[in-house]
């Protein structure tokens, strides 16, 4: 009696996967990651195909990480599910990472919140403005998304940031807004409400920590540049 014979991919899946769980990305190729990644959105299709496509389309693993639902769904085979899988993805890891820095009972170091910023501000379209509020302790209580707007529109408010901070019970603050269209170099508007900011927590004993700008995946740290 014919048994039907598994498809083709089944068997080349299980190997990724092994070698994923033996070796970690690091033995895995971006197209590799991807197709990982798409097996479990297709469940029932051969992807390593369209992990080469999206890659190619986009221009590297980030990007496509990076591209919105819309964007995505351009791509053949790629269905509402997929696209929502995807960007679920991304969310998630800027989730986690908050959540990593919130568990510590003390922020050692500054670059697991740039971290964090990078991961959450550096594929948006539009520019973004958050605040992360730590208490006296020098703990991470908050990672808050308080603005959004256009390209190239400044979102930075002093009130409202002076409020966050009230509202929490914050003794210091870093915001932190991205450039979307890559020019990491802070505008002379950014350092003008900077410095306006950094005066309104004064105010009412707060701390401006840092003011970090996020682009092509990298950071400007207003502090590191002493202009904090």
């Amino acid at each position: 009696m014919n048994t039907k014979e598994s498809p083709h991919y089944i068997g080349h899946r299980d190997r990724l996967r092994i070698k994923f769980l033996t070796g970690g990305f690091d033995h895995l190729t971006d197209y590799e990651i991807l197709e990982l990644v798409l097996t479990y959105a297709l469940p029932r299709k051969d992807v390593k195909i369209l992990a080469k496509e999206m890659i190619d389309k986009f221009g590297n693993l980030k990007q496509v990480f990076d591209a919105d639902i819309e964007e995505l769904k351009q791509i053949r085979n790629i269905s509402d599910y997929s696209a929502g899988f995807l960007f679920f993805l991304r969310k998630f890891t800027s989730l986690y990472l908050s959540l990593e820095i919130k568990e510590k009972d003390k922020l050692l170091s500054p670059l697991e919140v740039k971290n964090y910023l990078i991961s959450s501000l550096s594929g948006e379209k539009i520019e973004k403005v958050y605040a992360i509020v730590l208490n006296a302790g020098n703990r991470v209580t908050d990672c808050l998304e308080i603005e959004k707007g256009t390209v190239n529109k400044s979102l930075l408010m002093p009130r409202k940031i002076a409020e966050i901070a009230l509202n929490h019970k914050a003794a210091a603050i870093i915001i932190a807004h991205n450039h979307p269209g890559g020019n990491l170099k802070p505008s002379q508007n950014d350092i003008d409400i900077t410095g306006v900011v950094k005066n309104a927590l004064e105010a009412i004993e707060v701390s401006l920590l840092d003011h970090i700008v996020i682009a092509n995946n990298n950071y400007f740290s207003f502090k590191e540049y002493g202009l904090i």
